[in-house]
């Protein structure tokens, strides 16, 4: 015994960490789950709201390329050619070499490109950005709202159960002052028989409410979106307290929060946007390009060109002599010993192979250039027309939307107020018919008990209080359930 004691002793702080609200993205084994971590495991796991979330990096990317395209454009490339040698014919001439040939080039080029379109590129993707964030927050007040009337289905669904408890044990309790009645004389076997029958049906209706509480409970882990894993109870208890709300501070908190309308009004300042850029295409077009590049030829075999170099030389040297012969024949001046200098070296051989080595990475630089255009657009078919006219059926489309959501927004919310008054009035008139049930349910059990009364007006009371009592536990998670409604209409918590 003292060995189990001091076991206990030991493990009760792991059973009681064990037992703690869970703050993780599944649910353990006996733990318990409060209305705000479900909440929050939503919205981290709820595959719609990551969806949601996923918008925002895309809208991002889309400002930031927006403002991307304000920068110059740079381009670099690396080009190798091997050309087979061979005679090419070009306008009627003969083009070519009989060695192969190796070439690469590089080529750096800026370039830049901006009008009317390009300038209020940015400003559209930063509207487009606040009516991604927008619909974030709608996603998310949505999650919100869906979580809670869950959570609260699952308590409505607990609270159905222990009533039927309740009921068990008292016709339970209604079966055996049957069967002492029927034993003393004062009663009859079909009361017992009767008490039996309303028992079964009472254990038939607690096993459904308690597989309704399974069911409940499973939708409540499919809206946070992580499976159920073991049992869970639920924490959070809801109160209802005299909603202090005017119906005129609800609608004006609307129309400045709601998201919904802030997402429509983003969108409509993005289509008013679009409409200036599309009419931006009218506005003339400056390009500007500028850069740098390189090139290498060098022919496979390193002897041809310096063949090449050599027969232009003995030409050259040979048209020399010609000339300067001619000239002293006819009794000019001429200067044929220095016809005798045209010679080919071996130096000059060997600086041509060096120039001849320069493929692939021996660059001689091209000339630098820099060009600039304005360009104007005249006519392209109507196309520019077009892109105007379904810019402003769209702003206009939205400015019509805004419209029609701010009535829906205005009546939703007088509905759910009015819908949350009658709640409160009806849970206050539910509790005082339940009470007065239960008043006369122990009245008709202590008439039965003394033999006043008769089984079936037992029943009768047993009935009209469960119903009373069912009634009172709709009225009070209906009025949560409207509280919920009415938030997510004003699009904020508010309480």
């Amino acid at each position: 015994m003292r060995f189990l004691l001091c076991f206990l002793a030991v493990t009760a702080p792991v059973f009681s960490a064990q037992a703690q609200t869970i703050g993780r993205d599944t649910a353990r084994t006996s733990s318990t789950l409060s209305l705000e971590e479900a909440i929050s495991i939503a919205r981290r796991n709820n595959y719609l709201y990551l969806e949601a979330l996923s918008q925002r990096s895309r809208a991002d990317a889309s400002v930031r390329t927006a403002f991307g395209q304000l920068l110059p454009r740079a381009d670099a490339s690396l080009t190798g050619l091997r050309q087979q040698g061979g005679r090419q014919i070009f306008n009627g001439g003969s083009f070519g070499a009989s060695s192969d040939v190796n070439q690469s080039q590089y080529n750096v080029g800026l370039s830049y490109r901006v009008n009317m379109g390009t300038v209020l590129a940015p400003r559209v993707q930063r509207a487009n950005r606040d009516a991604v964030e927008a619909d974030i927050s709608a996603s998310s007040e949505n999650l919100r709202t869906n979580v809670i009337q869950q959570y609260l289905s699952v308590l409505q669904a607990q609270a159905k159960a222990e009533l039927q408890d309740t009921l068990v044990a008292a016709a339970h309790a209604q079966v055996v002052l049957a069967q002492a009645r029927a034993l003393v004389g004062s009663g009859t076997q079909l009361d017992v028989s009767r008490a039996e029958v309303a028992l079964g049906q009472t254990q038939v209706q607690q096993l459904q409410a308690r597989n309704s509480i399974e069911v409940e409970k499973l939708k409540l882990f499919s809206q946070m979106g992580i499976p159920k894993n073991g049992e869970v109870s639920l924490t959070t208890e809801f109160a209802i307290s005299p909603a202090n709300l005017s119906l005129n501070d609800l609608l004006a908190t609307a129309r400045t929060q709601n998201p919904t309308v802030l997402a429509l009004r983003s969108r409509e300042r993005v289509a008013g946007l679009n409409v200036k850029r599309e009419r931006g295409e009218y506005t003339p077009t400056l390009s500007l390009n500028t850069g740098f590049s390189g090139y290498t030829y060098a022919y496979t075999n390193s002897n041809f060109p310096v063949e090449q170099a050599r027969a232009q030389a003995t030409a050259g040297r040979a048209e020399c002599i010609r000339t300067e012969e001619v000239r002293a024949a006819l009794g000019l001046s001429n200067t044929l010993t220095a016809c005798n200098s045209i010679t080919f070296t071996d130096a000059m051989a060997a600086d041509i192979r060096r120039q001849n080595g320069a493929f692939p990475f021996d660059f001689t630089k091209s000339p630098k250039s820099i060009s600039a255009t304005l360009s104007i657009p005249l006519f392209d078919g109507f196309a520019r027309e077009q892109r105007v006219q379904e810019a402003q059926i769209s702003r206009n489309n939205l400015r019509n939307q805004i419209r029609a959501t701010e009535i829906q927004l205005t009546s939703g919310i007088t509905s759910a107020y009015l819908t949350l008054t009658t709640a409160q009035q009806t849970v206050a008139l539910q509790e005082q018919n339940s009470a007065k049930a239960r008043q006369e349910l122990k009245f008709m059990q202590d008439r039965y008990r003394a033999g006043q009364a008769t089984f079936v007006d037992l029943s009768e009371s047993r009935a009209a209080y469960e119903r009373a009592e069912s009634e009172r536990i709709n009225a009070i998670y209906d009025y949560h359930k409207a509280f919920a409604l009415l938030e997510n209409a004003v699009g904020r918590p508010l309480r």
